[in-house]
Protein backbone atom coordinates (compact mmCIF):
# COMPACT_ATOMS: atom_id res chain seq x y z
CA UNK A 1 0.00 0.00 0.00
CA UNK A 2 1.11 3.46 -1.31
CA UNK A 3 2.17 5.81 1.84
CA UNK A 4 -0.17 8.68 2.05
CA UNK A 5 0.82 12.35 2.94
CA UNK A 6 -0.12 15.59 4.06
CA UNK A 7 0.57 18.76 5.80
CA UNK A 8 0.05 18.50 9.26
CA UNK A 9 0.38 20.27 12.92
CA UNK A 10 1.28 17.80 15.66
CA UNK A 11 -0.54 17.79 19.15
CA UNK A 12 0.14 15.09 21.24
CA UNK A 13 3.30 12.52 21.22
CA UNK A 14 3.41 9.61 24.01
CA UNK A 15 6.14 6.88 24.39
CA UNK A 16 5.30 3.44 23.32
CA UNK A 17 7.54 0.63 24.24
CA UNK A 18 11.38 1.75 24.75
CA UNK A 19 11.30 4.06 21.70
CA UNK A 20 7.99 4.29 19.64
CA UNK A 21 5.66 7.13 19.95
CA UNK A 22 1.95 7.62 20.23
CA UNK A 23 1.40 10.81 17.94
CA UNK A 24 -1.92 12.41 17.17
CA UNK A 25 -1.69 14.61 14.43
CA UNK A 26 -3.82 17.35 12.58
CA UNK A 27 -3.46 16.54 8.90
CA UNK A 28 -4.94 18.92 6.15
CA UNK A 29 -6.42 15.92 4.36
CA UNK A 30 -7.74 13.33 6.57
CA UNK A 31 -8.04 15.60 10.31
CA UNK A 32 -7.46 14.26 13.23
CA UNK A 33 -5.09 11.19 12.72
CA UNK A 34 -3.54 8.78 15.52
CA UNK A 35 -0.61 6.68 14.73
CA UNK A 36 2.89 5.05 15.70
CA UNK A 37 6.15 6.32 14.94
CA UNK A 38 7.77 3.25 15.48
CA UNK A 39 11.91 4.11 16.69
CA UNK A 40 11.01 7.41 17.05
CA UNK A 41 13.31 8.55 19.60
CA UNK A 42 16.35 7.03 17.97
CA UNK A 43 15.47 8.10 14.19
CA UNK A 44 17.00 11.43 13.42
CA UNK A 45 17.07 11.05 9.77
CA UNK A 46 12.80 10.25 9.46
CA UNK A 47 11.90 12.31 13.01
CA UNK A 48 14.48 14.63 13.18
CA UNK A 49 14.75 18.55 13.69
CA UNK A 50 12.30 18.67 16.46
CA UNK A 51 9.31 16.80 14.08
CA UNK A 52 7.24 15.42 16.83
CA UNK A 53 7.52 18.52 19.41
CA UNK A 54 4.16 19.63 19.67
CA UNK A 55 2.54 21.95 17.30
CA UNK A 56 5.07 21.64 14.75
CA UNK A 57 4.29 22.15 11.54
CA UNK A 58 5.05 19.08 9.00
CA UNK A 59 4.74 16.90 5.92
CA UNK A 60 3.51 13.55 7.72
CA UNK A 61 4.10 10.46 6.10
CA UNK A 62 2.27 7.19 6.59
CA UNK A 63 0.29 4.10 6.05
CA UNK A 64 -3.49 3.00 6.96
CA UNK A 65 -3.34 -0.83 7.20
CA UNK A 66 -6.45 -2.42 7.02
CA UNK A 67 -8.87 -3.68 10.52
CA UNK A 68 -5.86 -1.51 12.60
CA UNK A 69 -7.40 1.75 14.25
CA UNK A 70 -3.76 3.58 14.62
CA UNK A 71 -1.56 4.34 11.35
CA UNK A 72 2.20 3.60 10.90
CA UNK A 73 3.87 6.88 10.69
CA UNK A 74 6.99 6.67 8.58
CA UNK A 75 8.37 9.90 8.70
CA UNK A 76 7.89 13.69 9.24
CA UNK A 77 9.24 16.73 7.63
CA UNK A 78 9.57 20.15 9.52
CA UNK A 79 7.85 22.65 7.44
CA UNK A 80 7.72 25.08 10.33
CA UNK A 81 8.49 25.24 14.18
CA UNK A 82 7.15 26.59 17.21
CA UNK A 83 10.89 26.24 18.71
CA UNK A 84 12.75 28.65 15.39
CA UNK A 85 11.38 31.59 18.15
CA UNK A 86 12.06 31.98 21.51
CA UNK A 87 10.13 29.55 23.87
CA UNK A 88 8.83 31.23 27.26
CA UNK A 89 6.65 29.93 29.66
CA UNK A 90 3.65 32.10 28.60
CA UNK A 91 4.31 31.05 24.97
CA UNK A 92 4.52 27.34 26.00
CA UNK A 93 1.00 27.23 27.62
CA UNK A 94 -0.84 29.03 24.77
CA UNK A 95 0.47 26.83 22.17
CA UNK A 96 -0.53 23.51 24.55
CA UNK A 97 -3.96 25.48 25.33
CA UNK A 98 -4.52 25.48 21.37
CA UNK A 99 -3.11 21.80 21.21
CA UNK A 100 -5.46 20.87 24.00
CA UNK A 101 -8.76 22.39 22.28
CA UNK A 102 -7.54 20.82 18.74
CA UNK A 103 -7.34 17.04 20.39
CA UNK A 104 -10.73 17.35 22.42
CA UNK A 105 -12.58 18.71 19.69
CA UNK A 106 -11.59 17.57 16.47
CA UNK A 107 -13.18 14.28 15.34
CA UNK A 108 -10.78 11.42 13.83
CA UNK A 109 -10.87 11.34 10.65
CA UNK A 110 -12.53 14.22 9.62
CA UNK A 111 -11.30 16.80 7.36
CA UNK A 112 -11.83 20.47 7.90
CA UNK A 113 -9.64 22.99 6.19
CA UNK A 114 -11.10 25.69 7.75
CA UNK A 115 -9.97 24.88 11.55
CA UNK A 116 -6.73 23.85 10.01
CA UNK A 117 -6.17 27.32 8.41
CA UNK A 118 -7.21 28.86 11.47
CA UNK A 119 -4.60 27.01 13.72
CA UNK A 120 -1.77 27.30 11.41
CA UNK A 121 -1.90 31.15 11.32
CA UNK A 122 -2.43 31.20 15.31
CA UNK A 123 0.37 29.21 16.10
CA UNK A 124 2.61 31.77 13.86
CA UNK A 125 0.86 34.52 16.02
CA UNK A 126 1.84 33.41 19.14
CA UNK A 127 5.36 35.25 20.03
CA UNK A 128 7.06 35.71 23.34
CA UNK A 129 5.12 38.39 25.23
CA UNK A 130 2.12 38.36 22.76
CA UNK A 131 -0.07 35.79 23.75
CA UNK A 132 -3.70 36.97 24.86
CA UNK A 133 -4.61 38.45 21.46
CA UNK A 134 -3.85 34.99 19.23
CA UNK A 135 -5.75 32.84 22.21
CA UNK A 136 -8.45 34.39 22.44
CA UNK A 137 -8.39 34.89 18.74
CA UNK A 138 -8.57 30.95 18.41
CA UNK A 139 -10.92 30.22 21.36
CA UNK A 140 -13.22 32.79 19.80
CA UNK A 141 -13.32 31.41 16.28
CA UNK A 142 -12.59 27.48 16.91
CA UNK A 143 -15.75 27.80 19.37
CA UNK A 144 -17.39 29.82 16.42
CA UNK A 145 -16.16 26.83 13.87
CA UNK A 146 -17.62 23.66 15.84
CA UNK A 147 -20.73 25.16 16.03
CA UNK A 148 -21.24 26.28 19.89
CA UNK A 149 -20.48 29.99 19.92
CA UNK A 150 -24.33 31.01 20.36
CA UNK A 151 -25.59 34.55 18.93
CA UNK A 152 -23.84 37.37 20.92
CA UNK A 153 -26.55 39.82 19.84
CA UNK A 154 -29.61 38.95 21.83
CA UNK A 155 -31.43 37.49 24.63
CA UNK A 156 -32.03 33.57 24.79
CA UNK A 157 -34.40 34.40 27.30
CA UNK A 158 -36.51 36.83 25.80
CA UNK A 159 -35.28 37.51 22.58
CA UNK A 160 -34.13 41.32 23.45
CA UNK A 161 -31.71 42.96 21.19
CA UNK A 162 -28.58 43.50 23.43
CA UNK A 163 -26.63 45.98 21.45
CA UNK A 164 -25.05 48.48 23.74
CA UNK A 165 -26.44 47.15 26.91
CA UNK A 166 -25.23 44.69 29.58
CA UNK A 167 -24.98 40.84 29.10
CA UNK A 168 -24.69 37.91 31.11
CA UNK A 169 -23.65 34.22 30.21
CA UNK A 170 -23.75 31.51 32.76
CA UNK A 171 -22.13 27.84 32.70
CA UNK A 172 -24.93 26.32 32.34
CA UNK A 173 -26.32 27.95 29.52
CA UNK A 174 -26.89 28.13 26.11
CA UNK A 175 -26.57 31.58 24.92
CA UNK A 176 -26.52 35.44 26.71
CA UNK A 177 -29.02 37.02 28.64
CA UNK A 178 -29.97 40.92 29.71
CA UNK A 179 -29.90 41.81 32.76
CA UNK A 180 -33.79 41.20 33.65
CA UNK A 181 -33.10 37.15 32.66
CA UNK A 182 -29.69 36.64 34.49
CA UNK A 183 -28.97 33.37 36.49
CA UNK A 184 -27.58 33.79 39.62
CA UNK A 185 -23.93 33.83 39.45
CA UNK A 186 -23.78 34.86 35.80
CA UNK A 187 -20.45 36.69 34.45
CA UNK A 188 -21.21 39.55 31.96
CA UNK A 189 -20.19 40.32 29.14
CA UNK A 190 -18.90 43.69 28.23
CA UNK A 191 -20.18 46.00 24.79
CA UNK A 192 -16.20 46.44 24.59
CA UNK A 193 -15.54 42.27 24.17
CA UNK A 194 -18.93 41.84 22.30
CA UNK A 195 -17.88 44.59 19.69
CA UNK A 196 -14.02 43.20 19.86
CA UNK A 197 -15.88 39.70 19.12
CA UNK A 198 -17.18 41.33 15.71
CA UNK A 199 -13.80 42.82 14.85
CA UNK A 200 -12.13 39.52 15.45
CA UNK A 201 -14.58 37.56 12.95
CA UNK A 202 -14.12 40.42 10.70
CA UNK A 203 -10.62 40.48 10.56
CA UNK A 204 -7.56 37.84 10.30
CA UNK A 205 -5.37 37.60 13.52
CA UNK A 206 -2.17 39.35 11.73
CA UNK A 207 -4.20 42.28 12.44
CA UNK A 208 -4.18 42.35 16.18
CA UNK A 209 -0.89 41.70 16.44
CA UNK A 210 0.25 45.38 16.77
CA UNK A 211 -2.08 46.38 19.76
CA UNK A 212 -1.40 46.73 23.34
CA UNK A 213 -3.04 43.41 24.93
CA UNK A 214 -3.01 43.44 28.24
CA UNK A 215 -4.38 39.76 30.14
CA UNK A 216 -7.84 41.44 31.34
CA UNK A 217 -8.35 42.47 27.82
CA UNK A 218 -10.93 39.92 26.21
CA UNK A 219 -10.72 38.22 29.13
CA UNK A 220 -14.45 37.45 29.59
CA UNK A 221 -14.60 36.08 26.05
CA UNK A 222 -12.11 33.59 26.56
CA UNK A 223 -13.95 32.44 29.82
CA UNK A 224 -17.08 32.39 27.88
CA UNK A 225 -15.49 30.34 25.04
CA UNK A 226 -13.82 28.06 27.85
CA UNK A 227 -17.32 27.35 29.82
CA UNK A 228 -19.27 26.84 26.56
CA UNK A 229 -16.50 24.07 25.45
CA UNK A 230 -15.73 22.05 28.72
CA UNK A 231 -20.18 21.74 28.53
CA UNK A 232 -19.77 20.31 25.26
CA UNK A 233 -16.76 17.91 26.30
CA UNK A 234 -17.84 17.60 29.62
CA UNK A 235 -14.52 18.05 31.80
CA UNK A 236 -12.57 20.91 32.86
CA UNK A 237 -9.70 22.37 30.09
CA UNK A 238 -6.22 21.64 31.83
CA UNK A 239 -4.40 24.59 30.56
CA UNK A 240 -7.16 27.13 30.83
CA UNK A 241 -5.95 26.86 34.28
CA UNK A 242 -2.24 27.13 33.11
CA UNK A 243 -3.45 30.41 31.12
CA UNK A 244 -5.84 31.82 34.34
CA UNK A 245 -2.10 31.68 36.43
CA UNK A 246 -0.21 33.44 34.04
CA UNK A 247 0.74 37.60 34.76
Amino acid sequence: MPLKQSEAIVLRTYPMREADLLVTFFTRVEGKLKGVARSAKKSKRRFGGGALEPLTYVRVYWEDKERQELARIDSCEVLQSPLSDVVDYPRIVALSHIAELLDELLPDRETNDAIFRLAATVVNAVKPGLVWAPVTYFDLWLTRLVGFLPELGECIACGQQLNGSKAYFHALADGLMCQRDKRLASSELTPESRVLAAEMFRNPVDAFAGQQWPRQRGADLRKLCREIIERHIEKKLVTSTMLERLD
